[in-house]
């Protein structure tokens, strides 16, 4: 039996399943996400997960904020925080579809507000002379199609986007947990073939677990998505006896 306490806090940490937030504190969320997006990008973490909290806060069906949450706890090494953050990112997408059945007006107001929030970081990233940041405009261009995505594949049923699933893999291998690792990659690539990165971590998952062909499958999987697999990696794999 789960003790009141911790199931309180179980409670407490998981988006709100039924109800959209005002109009004040949906701005002020969003005031408080763009303010976590400038100290991700400043590398300034620890600041940023707690802007991310406090628009999660305002708003608890901000999926930006909980994605955003996860990506600093990742650069901060706290993956069991990570894990729970990219959950709730998945468990705040959850909850919109389920609004959608009632409400498809206000969810796709929220997804319109997301997008361009994701794209004004875009922009900005892309005029950041200092330094590159290629990796988070690739990731950042891949959330975008996953929510325009969400307007018509969930049409038969939650799928939680895979660009998330991704996250959610990676937080639970750095945790030790690589057998939740393997589930949330796997849901990935289900939602999306083409996701190379995730059947990069795959090859990954199956080297490390002995599993040879699994592993070679993953590889070529990878490489037809125009991922680029490191060459150790693939070494490594053909050294496995068979």
């Amino acid at each position: 039996m789960i003790p009141l306490l911790a199931l309180a806090i179980v409670l407490a940490a998981t988006p709100s399943a039924a109800q959209f937030a005002s109009e004040l504190d949906r701005r002020e969320a969003l005031q408080h996400y763009r303010t976590g997006q400038e100290l991700l990008s400043a590398e300034q973490f620890e600041k940023a997960a707690e802007a991310f909290q406090r628009a999660i806060d305002k708003d608890r069906l901000l999926t930006l904020a909980y994605y955003g949450q996860g990506q600093a706890y990742m650069a901060l090494r706290r993956y069991a925080s990570a894990v729970l953050a990219f959950t709730n990112c998945r468990e705040a997408y959850r909850n919109l579809h389920r609004l959608s059945e009632v409400d498809r007006f206000s969810v796709e107001r929220q997804r319109d507000d997301e997008l361009r929030e994701m794209r004004e970081t875009l922009r900005r990233l892309r005029e950041d002379r200092r330094q590159p940041r290629d990796a988070q405009i690739m990731q950042i261009e891949a959330r975008i199609r996953d929510v325009e995505r969400q307007r018509s594949t969930n049409a038969g049923g939650f799928v939680a986007p895979p660009e998330v699933s991704l996250a959610l893999g990676s937080a639970h291998f750095r945790n030790g947990q690589a057998e939740d690792a393997e589930r949330e990659w796997k849901t990935a690539v289900e939602a999306n073939p083409r996701m190379g990165e995730a059947h990069n971590n795959l090859a990954v998952v199956y080297m490390l677990t002995g599993r040879k062909a699994e592993a070679e499958d993953a590889v070529r999987a990878a490489e037809r998505a125009g991922f680029r697999v490191n060459p150790q990696l693939k070494d490594d794999i053909r050294r496995m006896s068979s």
